[in-house]
């Protein structure tokens, strides 16, 4: 699909009205006479074949991230509509902090942004933008987190993504990991975590297992407490269109528009290239803590620059544009294109995870909320778990073209043995190394049989 789109990119270039410019013919660049053909600025045909050559050879080095054999991390190219807007956008090469760099993209991503807030449930009156990625989006979260409540801790649970710590370390706020598992004393024990606490962390979509933390439970909690929330939505966020899909329980993303701040990152299931996070804020007035003034901008008009309420100066207006396209392309409803494309997600990590139900070869570790799937190779101990998980790993890889990649997961001894009593755990083992799938492609749905059976065969062989 990626090639169908090149005729639009001549379009681009032959419709191109910038103010009534067009997008030059040339670099200007007329010392390098000599270098480069004609005065277009380009390299000369034999120069930019040889690097042209060197670049395909470098980029065979990737792994096929296009197509459903990889299941490992959270990566997948962008929808081939969001690539063709970002190249269209690169051309002119806006600059989203100000009004000044880019007047149209601007007002992109402040459309796109205001269609976010409204999938989560707040109302006209929010604060939010775009980010390079959820760990700047989570940074900026935490920032005024700290300037709401500069002498109390932020909490995330021990399943949260490690940014939180970082980001909480470099920001000097006071920062505990918690346990948010629903057990018999949950209520109890987070009241007791809560107490002075200025801001807790819930993850919709943990990195690690795919976990939905129970935001439903924590809300009452928090609001008894005094406690902000902020909900990092980086990883799972847009699942919130499927929640009455019976696809996943719908309880937590009922009450997403409760949180005080949300991130959610377009770049991972927003079908977006990196770099494309969104931070929310429910509150419009923490726009206070970002004032500033700046002596050489925001004089181009009296509106919202949008550099006047992020942390990041400098930001892609591709970005937004990219984001924009794909939004008028495919919708942000519940019964549009994107959330059936969610839906055929996590439909193949229902298939693939009743399938290691039924293994006689493999065990789940946990059912999938989201579209991540863990499970290891049946064995008698942890130690023959492991070395077995980490082989597939590596022979899964080398098989050419019925090559399967996948991830590994560490998970803690205690907690392993807790849910697989059976299998002999020596007290020196700290943890157990199983396997990751993440099923992040539509194009999944149809391949979860061939992937099993790709599976079963690698593990035969390691075995002879």
């Amino acid at each position: 699909m990626f090639k169908e789109l090149l005729p639009y990119l001549n379009k681009w270039f032959e419709q191109a009205d910038i103010r009534g410019y067009s997008i030059p013919d040339s670099y200007g660049t007329e010392h390098l006479k000599g270098h480069t053909d004609k005065s277009s600025g380009v390299p000369s045909s034999f120069k930019l074949d040889a690097v042209f050559n060197e670049f395909v050879e470098r980029m065979k080095l990737n792994y096929p991230f296009h197509h459903p054999e990889y299941a490992g991390q959270m990566l997948k190219p962008p929808h081939p509509v969001a690539w063709l807007a970002y190249s269209m956008a690169m051309s002119v090469n806006t600059n989203n902090h100000a009004l000044d760099g880019g007047p149209p993209t601007s007002e992109m991503e402040k459309e796109v942004v205001a269609q976010i807030a409204a999938m989560f449930g707040y109302d006209d009156a929010f604060l939010g933008h775009l980010t390079s990625g959820g760990t700047v989006a989570n940074l900026e979260a935490l920032w005024v987190a700290k300037n709401l409540h500069p002498e109390k801790p932020v909490l995330f649970s021990t399943a949260s993504h490690y940014t939180h710590k970082r980001m909480c370390d470099v920001l000097g706020v006071e920062s505990r990991a918690v346990s948010l598992a629903e057990d018999d004393d949950f209520e109890v024990r987070m009241r007791a975590e809560l107490k002075n606490a200025g801001t807790l962390v819930v993850t919709m979509g943990t990195t690690g297992l795919g976990v939905i933390e129970p935001l439903d439970k924590l809300i009452p909690l928090c609001r008894e407490a005094g406690v902000r929330i902020h909900v990092d939505a980086a990883y799972g966020g847009f699942f919130k269109l499927l929640e009455d899909t019976g696809l996943l329980s719908p309880e937590p993303w009922q009450l997403l528009h409760k949180a005080d701040s949300i991130v959610i990152d377009p770049h991972k299931h927003g079908l977006q290239p990196y770099g494309c996070g969104c931070v929310l804020f429910k509150d419009p007035a923490v726009g206070r803590f970002y004032k500033h003034d700046s002596p050489y901008t925001y004089f181009s008009s009296d509106e919202l620059h949008l550099g006047e309420i992020t942390l990041e100066c400098s930001r892609a207006g591709a970005a937004a544009a990219a984001l924009w396209f794909t939004l008028r392309c495919f919708g942000l409803e519940k019964s549009s294109p994107f959330a059936l494309m969610l839906g055929d997600c996590l439909k193949a990590a229902r298939d693939f995870s009743n399938r290691m139900i039924k293994s006689a070869s493999f065990e789940l570790f946990e059912e999938p909320e989201t579209d991540i799937v863990t499970y290891f190779p049946k064995a008698g101990s942890s130690a023959e778990i492991s070395r077995l998980s980490r082989t597939l790993f590596n022979d899964t890889m080398q098989q050419g073209r019925s090559s399967l990649y996948l991830s590994l997961f560490n998970v803690e001894a205690a907690d392993f043995r807790k849910r697989f009593p059976q299998i002999i755990i020596t007290q020196a083992e700290t943890s157990v190394t199983i396997l990751r799938s993440v099923f992040m492609k539509p194009s999944h749905l149809e391949f979860t049989a061939e992937m099993e059976s790709r599976l079963k065969a690698s593990l035969e062989r390691i075995k002879r």
